[in-house]
Order: structure tokens, then sequence, then C-alpha cells
């Protein structure tokens, strides 16, 4: 909310300064946008289209209400969902071939802004509502999450590009370094097109940097894949992508659950990703794709309560891109990763964040605690704890499970289930 309140407020600043302005109304889309057509007797209605579900239902009411035409543009993505086929017209459900089908088009460069626009028209005497502020949503003001806005967004790209970009095949799993262009929430929210970003980055780095070029526009292919995939099959977001899965004998364990949520699993890196969430409404990709492993490998839990806790605290929470990296993590998703590989936690903490500098920043309590044991502190000597002031089930706790007991637990049950 912080985000989008910010994002508001800065659209309506730029359009001020281009000589228009931002009316707020308040109410349902479906039964506004109607009233307000049929009241200003426009001649048509626009609009960019989302691939959710649930914006999807709502543009076809608002389109059966209105009595102009609603035109939709389709720049949520680099280009226009569901038309990326395979040989027999059917939707991919393999990465790499939708991207070797995504290589043959050509992505077209954004329009440039325009530098004025023409004042709201005077017969239009609707002044709206005024834009809610956190306060009067009953929200404190959080100054860890990022900030909202073109014009914070467009800073973000500009710096990114200017220091971390070249190297980014190198840096974009290191949890530690800010590596990562951090523009999935302007993506998410609107604040940036894909297709001004694929531009930018492609501008800077094909010369420069041509391997970091291709992983970073690879991973915006995994984006246009994950929005394509949920266009074609809405009901993803209630239903496993492989049908085997979809009664799969998940756990109900709400002390786990707990720990997990409030990052008290006694496994350091999984811990940090929960308390960044908390805090701050983001979780580098690495981490996330750790902390689902976890909870549905190691916890057996289901990991559409970890999809929806992540939906709900996010700033840049896509349904879409959200919904695939949790079915990947679990194994059950379209092209996931093999059900049967499971992230070591502490594996994956030593070589990603291998001086534990992302664990003590969301961590404190073991921040005295050396490199060598930062990521398993049950391996560290009692005098080693002793001197970071570690006390193992007391301000940190006791891992709620062992490794090797939930890895044999989940492919003991999978195997068991799935034949």
């Amino acid at each position: 909310m912080q985000f989008l309140l910010e994002s508001i407020a800065s659209l309506r600043a730029n359009l001020e300064h281009l000589g228009s302005r931002l009316i707020l109304v308040g109410g349902r889309s479906v039964e506004q946008v109607p009233k307000l057509a049929e009241r200003w007797k426009v001649d048509r209605v626009v609009a960019q289209s989302w691939v959710a579900p649930i914006g999807r239902e709502r543009d076809r009411k608002v389109a059966g209400a209105l009595r102009v035409p609603l035109e939709m543009f389709d720049t949520e993505t680099l280009c226009p969902p569901g038309t990326l086929r395979n040989g027999d017209g059917e939707p991919y459900s393999v990465f790499t071939a939708f991207a070797r089908a995504f290589a043959r088009v050509k992505v077209r460069p954004p329009l440039p802004a325009p530098r004025a626009l023409p004042p709201v028209p005077e017969d239009i005497r609707t002044h709206g509502v005024v834009l809610p502020t956190l306060e009067s949503l009953g929200l404190e003001r959080n100054p860890l999450v990022q900030a909202g806005g073109e014009h914070n967004a467009r800073a973000r790209l500009k710096t990114w590009l200017s220091r971390d970009a070249k190297d980014y095949d190198e840096l974009r799993n290191r949890m530690d370094l800010p590596g990562t262009s951090r523009l999935s929430a302007d993506l998410k929210f609107g604040t940036l097109s894909v297709r001004a970003v694929w531009s930018a980055v492609g501008r800077r780095l094909r010369a420069l940097s041509p391997d970091a070029l291709r992983v970073y526009q690879n991973e915006l292919l995994w984006r246009e894949f994950a929005h394509s995939t949920l266009f074609d099959r809405p009901k993803l977001l209630d239903e496993t992508f492989r049908p085997e899965w979809r009664d799969f004998p998940w756990r109900r364990h709400d002390g786990d659950w707990r720990a997990w949520v409030e990052g008290s699993t006694g496994y350091p890196v999984v811990d940090a990703a929960a308390r960044e969430l908390l805090n701050t409404g983001f979780v580098h990709n690495r981490a996330r794709m750790i902390a689902a492993s976890f909870l549905a490998k190691h916890l057996l839990i289901d990991f559409r309560l970890g999809e929806q806790h992540y939906l709900n605290l996010l700033t840049d929470g896509d349904w879409a891109n959200n919904d695939a990296g949790w079915q990947w993590s679990a194994g059950c998703g379209c092209d996931a990763q093999p059900w049967f590989r499971i992230f070591n936690p502490v594996a994956q903490g030593e070589k990603f964040d291998p001086e534990g500098n992302y664990v003590r920043r969301w961590l404190p309590e073991l921040a005295g605690l050396p490199a060598r044991y930062i990521h398993s502190p049950w391996d560290a000597p009692a005098e080693v704890l002793a001197a970071a002031n570690v006390r193992l089930g007391g301000n940190y706790p006791q891992p709620i499970v062992a490794h090797d007991f939930g890895r044999r637990r989940f492919l003991e049950t999978a195997k068991k289930h799935l034949g």
C-alpha cells in the first residue's frame, strides 16, 4: 500500500506537470468506469490488460457494462500473452522451448513520453476524492519499503545500469550483495514498463557485457513465461500444474508453520528470508527459492500457504510470478525443477552468502558468529557460541527439523504418492 500510494502521488504530479490532472473516484471499477464514461460522454475507454484472472474478469465486466469500446493494451508483457504457440497450436509448458519461440519476436522499443498533455475538458467537473494517506488507512510508514513512483523507478534503473548491471550474471544469486536491479515492484505496478527495461538494458549491456545481458533478459523471459502460462491456464492459482500433485498429503503443523513465518526455524538463511519479508516487503530471489523449498520439502507443508503469505506481503507480489516460483520450488509446476531436488539451506547459505552478511543483517542475534559457523551455528564450539553471545535454544532456536530427516521424509512421501 505504501508503494502504491507513493506511485499514485507521483503519477498525479507528473500529469499536472504536463498540463493535465489525475481524478480519483471512490468505488468499484466495474461500477464506476461505466458511469463515468456515460457522464463524460467519452468515445472510448482505454486501459492496460492484466493477466491475473481477477483482472481479466474485471475487464470483462467493465466491457459488458460500457456503451462504448473498451480498448486494452497488452503492455504488462513483452508480447501479448497467448500469442506464442508450439507446432500443435498449444501453449508451451517448457521454458527453453518458449524462449526459442520468443527469440523470433521483435520487441518494440517504448514510445517517448509526451512533453505535454491537453488539460482535462472544462465540462468535466468531477473533482474526485483525496488520495488516502497511510495514516488514514491505519498504517505506519516503513522506511525499509522500496520507494514508489516513476521517478524513483527510473533512478533505480539508471543507478543499476551504471554500477552493477555489467556483473549481473555473477552477482544475481549473491544474497549479501546489491547485484540485482530491484525493478520487480516497478514492473508489477507499471511504474516502469517491461519494454522500457528490456530496451534500456539492451542498449547498456549489448557491447559492455553480453553475458550479463543474456542472463538478465533470460530472467525477463521467465517473467514472460510465467504470465503466458497463467494466461493460458488461469486455474493454476487454485491447483497444481501437474495433476498428480493435486491431492498430495501435505502436513498440517501450526508450530512449524509459525516458525517459518516468523523466522525461527533454526536455519539462519531461511530465517533471514522470513525476516527480510516481514521487515521490508521484499525477499532476494535466491532466498525465496531456499525458503520455499524448505517449507514444502523439509517441513512438508503445503506450498500454497507460503505462496499466499508471500503474495500478501511482497511489494512485488505479482500473481503470475509468485505462483510460478512457488510451484517450481515445490516441484509440481510448469517446467519445474525435479521434485527430488532439495536445497540444503546450509550449503546454499555458504555458497551465496559466504561471509554471512545477509544473515547478520536480519538475524542480529547471530551477528557475532564467524563466517565459518554463521550458517550452521549448532556446529560451533561452546566457547565460540559464548563469545558471540549465542544461546542455542535460548536467543536463537535449535533447528526444528534435521536436514537429513526432512529430506528423507519428503522423498519417501513423494515417492509413495507419485509412484
